[in-house]
């Protein structure tokens, strides 16, 4: 998070390089708190603020979709965690001045992103049980 004309934006730069990569979906939101990276930052997640709420959005950059995750209005995100191969979000909340974790399942959502030179288990035809 960097800010820029006074607002706290989200900026994805490569390393040692120093370039910025550009994030489609985040350029039109304020992003709010809480970056997180998938391992090979495909999958960029962060709370923006929308209105009064403050919501998990995920961008793939490979494709360019955009994942909006809905919380109850009675809850207020507070800081999120995309695990490292993107299959699961945890959302801090607040509600009724407690705090609580809400889990997404991201498996339907989202392709798996794996480390380079990690297998998926499970295989096709053929493969070893």
């Amino acid at each position: 998070m960097v800010e820029r004309s006074g607002r706290a934006t989200l900026l994805l730069q490569e390393q040692p390089s120093g370039t910025v990569i550009r994030l489609r979906h985040f350029q039109g939101h304020q992003p709010h708190s809480s970056p997180s990276l998938s391992w090979t930052g495909r999958y960029v997640a962060a709370l923006v603020q929308q209105g009064a709420q403050r919501v998990p959005l995920i961008e793939d950059r490979a494709t360019g979709a955009l994942h909006r995750l809905p919380l109850p209005a009675d809850r207020t995100a507070v800081r999120l965690s995309l695990a490292p191969d993107a299959r699961r979000l945890a959302v801090q909340v607040a509600q009724a001045g407690q705090w609580r974790v809400q889990a997404f399942d991201l498996a339907g959502l989202l392709e798996p992103d794996l480390p380079g030179g990690v297998a998926i288990q499970g295989g096709g035809p053929g493969a070893p049980p």
